[in-house]
């Protein structure tokens, strides 16, 4: 695998990890729906609601050091439910095992920009992790001081970011344990969506239980009952209500100049075949 390490990830991490037949994996850059896809996987394998614990201890971030290795590979032995995890690393920095599944979220670059706005003013922590990347020499957080402009050409200009991450796994979409998932399609048809999830990841809902799992998958749902997702107050300032912000598209539009979409676009086409610039601006059913 290629090595991939920042200031709060570090893939090296996988070599501690045990695969078991059934393993889920939500694979995604960050901003585009990872947390509203581990709460849809985790509702579809409970369907009664009945979690035992909140979606984000049940479903950790393997690459993240918020928790020490040490403790997160116990704590995923421990389970003996069928287990899903995320990852916000590129397809070629995680192992594939053929008797998993993964799950590959994307949206639009700019809306996931936007998201990542509010999302680094409001991380908890920032200055800490960045100092012990510096201690390590690798990269450090992006910070945001305000100048909206300035950031997003730093985020358009991150190889190892968004675009890389997408094309990485578009590439592997023929694999039959793959699945591209997009957070228009989610917005658009959310039963519809949850049910192809479904049907990918071989678990059948009991249909007199369908309307309720939806409904505690909609973004409302999830802010309204955010103990059941994490402890969002933890790392984020305004806890729930900061991480789970706005969940809207096209806020891109009253911020970014016509250059800098034009760039945006230019980054696109370099870096992604013409199918995937459509999927990744419209989704699956943009008709």
């Amino acid at each position: 695998m290629r090595e991939y390490r920042n200031a709060v990830m570090d893939n090296r991490r996988w070599s501690r990890f045990e695969s078991r037949p059934g393993d889920i994996f939500i694979c995604t850059p960050a901003k585009c729906g990872t947390t509203w896809t581990q709460t849809i996987v985790g509702n579809l394998l409970w369907p009664d609601g009945a979690l035992p614990a909140p979606i984000m201890a049940l479903s950790p971030w393997i690459e993240a050091q918020f928790i020490p290795v040490d403790a997160m590979i116990p704590m995923l032995e421990a389970q003996t439910n069928r287990r899903f995890m995320k990852s916000h690393t590129a397809a070629d920095g995680i192992p594939w095992f053929d008797d998993a599944k993964y799950v590959a979220v994307g949206r639009d670059g700019r809306d996931a920009f936007m998201s990542l706005v509010n999302h680094v003013q409001r991380l908890r922590g920032t200055d800490e992790m960045n100092a012990r990347a510096r201690e390590e020499g690798i990269p450090e957080l992006p910070e945001f001081d305000g100048d909206i402009h300035a950031f997003f050409d730093k985020w358009l200009a991150d190889d190892d970011n968004f675009f890389h991450i997408i094309a990485s796994y578009w590439e592997r979409r023929a694999q039959p344990n793959l699945l591209l998932v997009h957070f228009n399609d989610l917005k658009r048809d959310l039963s519809g969506e949850m049910r192809r999830i479904a049907e990918f990841l071989d678990i059948d809902v009991p249909e007199s239980l369908w309307s309720d799992v939806v409904a505690r998958c909609t973004f409302e749902s999830m802010r309204g009952n955010s103990e059941k997702v994490g402890p969002f107050e933890v790392m984020f300032e305004g806890g729930a209500e900061g991480f789970l912000f706005k969940g809207t598209n096209g806020r891109w539009r009253d911020v970014l100049t016509p250059a800098e979409l034009a760039r945006y676009h230019q980054r696109a086409s370099a870096c992604l075949p013409e199918a995937a610039q459509h999927w990744l601006e419209h989704g699956r059913n943009a008709g």
